[in-house]
């Protein structure tokens, strides 16, 4: 009943789908068509950092309050009438594009993705009709911060580390896999990864479990379902505190652990403590700056009795003993953080103003 990972299951054509998100997912999917007797094949198509030159099919996000606009003008046609997380098709310089009506942060947008070869004649036309409307290119430092302020945990720890059931797939993944290779970090610590672990209900998808099919983990999260004890929230860190952290590396004595922007986690899997009175009653598990609230927020699981907006935490940033065995991490000792509870997400356009078809 736990997760593994989440992606999106894009629907092409009759028996063809694409599968796009991080790898656990993949992983797990591979693994049950590979061992499941089922009549299907699949290719894998992995991103650029890993597979350059090699890629098959381009992917690009366009959002933004003018984007409706600027695709008008790439497509020459009005922008067709596409529900929220359908699909649709575009012609842009000649190419056939699929688009799915998606939005990180509640404007109105697509991410559209076709055949590698057409990507950069695609690519090449809407940066030229977005000049009109200020379009700017933000690349991968930023993109990252989309999804705290839509509240998006994109990094939760595949729970298959433990458990008789789970020994084949664990015997089936190459140590060179994610699941083999991804660095725990942060304050928060337990000898039992199971304290790792998130449901899906931890992650806000209650909303998507249904018990009308079989699946795997069905059981479990029956279970599950009817005594849910946390919530996920988001949380503002308090300014003057983040300040004396980064005041630290401009004086003698100890350093306390660096803060990076926009995003600030350190590992592949990061994991917080939250704190309320001494006692832990959470975990935070994405960091980094929102210039849109201009504060550092991060996305947590904590207990509910907890999560009224408004109150008052610590998170605890930095690892014990002055920092890993990490080549990433440098020497330091941990800070005490104030932060404030907030909605989830916290970006009022996409909480209030943007309700999707």
């Amino acid at each position: 009943g736990y997760v593994i990972g989440d992606a999106i299951l894009f629907y092409l054509s009759e028996n063809r789908f694409n599968l796009v998100g991080r790898p656990p997912a993949h992983n797990w999917v591979q693994y049950h068509l590979e061992t499941g007797g089922y009549n299907a094949n699949f290719e894998r198509d992995e991103r650029s950092a890993v597979n350059q030159g090699r890629r098959k099919t381009f992917r690009y996000q366009v959002q933004g309050p003018d984007a409706v606009k600027l695709m008008e003008k790439v497509t020459g046609k009005p922008a067709p009438d596409i529900k929220f997380f359908h699909m649709g098709m575009f012609s842009i310089a000649g190419h056939a594009t699929h688009a799915l009506r998606h939005g990180m942060v509640g404007q109105p947008g697509w991410e559209l993705f076709g055949p590698w070869e057409a990507g950069e004649a695609v690519r090449d036309a809407i940066v030229e009709a977005g000049r009109e409307f200020g379009l700017r290119q933000v690349g991968a430092r930023t993109y990252p911060t989309t999804c705290l302020e839509s509240g998006w945990i994109p990094s939760p720890l595949p729970a298959i580390y433990t458990g008789e059931q789970m020994k084949q797939y664990r015997q089936w993944l190459s140590f060179k896999s994610y699941e083999g290779t991804a660095s725990l970090g942060g304050s928060y610590y337990s000898n039992d990864i199971r304290d790792y672990y998130l449901t899906p209900y931890d992650l806000g998808y209650g909303p998507f479990v249904k018990f009308d099919h079989d699946f795997i983990g069905r059981a479990a999260l029956e279970k599950m379902a009817p005594n849910q004890k946390r919530t996920k929230v988001t949380l503002v860190w308090d300014g003057d505190d983040v300040t004396r952290v980064m005041n630290t590396l401009f004086h003698a004595g100890d350093i306390q652990k660096y803060i990076d922007l926009p995003l600030a986690n350190y590992s592949s899997l990061p994991f917080d403590k939250v704190m309320k009175d001494g006692k832990t009653v959470g975990v935070s598990t994405y960091t980094g700056y929102s210039y849109n609230e201009r504060a550092m927020i991060s996305l947590a699981v904590i207990d509910t009795e907890h999560s009224k907006m408004g109150t008052a935490l610590t998170l605890v940033w930095g690892e014990e003993g002055r920092g890993s065995s990490k080549p990433t991490v440098e020497r330091h000792v941990q800070a005490q953080i104030r932060v404030s509870v907030a909605s989830v997400p916290i970006a009022e356009v996409a909480r209030v103003a943007y309700r999707p078809k």
